[in-house]
């Protein structure tokens, strides 16, 4: 089972950035695709972005320009880099491993994490 700690979150205005990190435990962690969520109260844990072992990069169509995920595999380490945040960009981050089914649909393999916070707001 792969743990996951997230942590880097914030209030920033409009415009501003973060840098999210989220170290994960377990060797799982280097050969799996690793992503970010993120949740608003009231919806569903969405796909922000994600990452491949070899570092090929995946991003949701609102993020594309913005934000910009990494890796380091030595380190079990994975970070997402988020510039031009907005107010619809305000929601509780998680990273968990990913990894999918024969039918394409995408499932989580670790526990969720805490989370962090990132609040964009003048």
């Amino acid at each position: 089972q792969v743990q996951l700690v997230e942590s880097g979150g914030g209030r920033v205005q409009p415009g501003g950035s973060l840098r999210l990190s989220c170290a994960a435990s377990g060797s799982i962690f280097r050969s799996n695709i690793m992503g970010w969520y993120r949740q608003v109260p009231g919806k569903q844990r969405e796909l922000v972005a994600s990452i491949t072992s070899g570092g090929s990069t995946h991003y949701a169509d609102s993020m594309k320009g913005r934000f910009t995920i990494s890796r380091d595999n030595a380190k079990n380490t994975v970070a997402l880099e988020m510039n031009r945040l907005n107010s619809e960009d305000t929601a509780v981050y998680y990273c968990n491993a990913i990894a999918y089914a024969r039918d394409g649909s995408a499932y989580t393999l670790g526990s969720w994490g805490q989370g962090t916070q990132v609040i964009v707001s003048s």
